[in-house]
């Protein structure tokens, strides 16, 4: 038995990033996900710039006016220096911060990743706390068989819901 924890979960941490170079991948595009990071990289090396940290992927769901569900993917990254007259498919933001969420330090096989957004839902709702539905995750490191990758979930305010009556 290993005595390293593979979830560690806090509360109320912040995700902050800054230059941060955005690209949505649409449905049709997600079997190709490797090649667009790769172009990302490239596009990013051609601006005579270089990635600052790990790569991050945010997801989320939205509902049409039809009820059609669509998932929402972004391959984010943090640059040295921030790009003028980005073109798309890419947008940049200055600064991006997102504060109160729920926080799971995972380590452990990619393939097990599911168990950490799985374990911040269990934990919100046996605390009563109302996730917005959107994830950031970081790409801490990649070790021999591992991956060390930070999940990061927003609350919403006021999760208690005896508070609103």
């Amino acid at each position: 038995m290993s005595t390293i924890e593979k979830i560690v979960l806090r509360e109320n941490k912040t995700l902050k990033l800054n230059n941060v170079l955005i690209r949505e991948v649409s449905e049709n595009e997600l079997i190709d996900i490797n090649k667009i990071s790769y172009m990302m990289d490239s596009y990013i090396k051609s601006k005579g710039n270089s990635t600052i940290g790990p790569a991050i992927n945010y997801s989320t769901v939205e509902v049409d006016e039809s009820g059609q569900v669509k998932v929402i993917i972004k391959l984010m990254v943090q640059l040295k220096n921030p790009i003028n007259n980005v073109e798309k498919p890419y947008e940049l933001k200055s600064q991006l911060r997102v504060t109160n969420c729920l926080f799971a330090r995972f380590t452990e096989k990619e393939e097990n990743l599911q168990f950490a957004y799985q374990k911040l839902g269990v934990y919100a709702f046996e605390n009563n706390i109302k996730l917005k539905g959107d994830s950031y995750t970081v790409f801490v490191k990649q070790e021999e068989e591992d991956i060390v990758a930070d999940v990061f979930m927003e609350a919403l305010k006021g999760g208690d819901l005896l508070e609103s009556i």
